[in-house]
């Protein structure tokens, strides 16, 4: 397979005369070890689900703070309700996506383990 992306580079520097040579630089990047779209998916998935996690989190808070800030009225009161419920549900789905992916690749072998 051809590499259409440079993924590394080696710079030697060129050394005065009467000065100490300087060793080679070596330049990784940000692509090392990417051949597929697997990869790249594995990659991704790195970054988005603690931000998912994230995201539901300040779900949860802003329904608290809802909650709190209905004075009693019944509309707020449920408005913050359906946020806390939506960030749990939210929150459990992601779980349980992530759990049963691991799952699948440990059953056709494609992962080093469940967790």
């Amino acid at each position: 397979m051809e590499k259409l992306l440079a993924q590394g580079l080696i710079i030697q520097p060129t050394s005065l005369p009467g000065q100490p040579t300087v060793p080679p630089v070596n330049i990784q990047g940000p692509l090392v070890g990417i051949n597929n779209l697997g990869d790249i998916i594995n990659l991704s998935l790195k970054f988005l689900l603690p931000l998912a996690a994230v995201v539901l989190f300040f779900v949860i808070v802003y329904g608290g703070y809802d909650l709190l800030m209905s004075q009693g009225n019944p509309e707020k009161i449920s408005a913050g309700r359906n946020k806390i419920t939506t960030g749990i549900i939210g929150f459990v789905l992601l779980v349980l996506s992530y759990v049963i992916v691991k799952l699948i690749a440990w059953i056709f072998g494609l992962g080093g383990g469940i967790i």
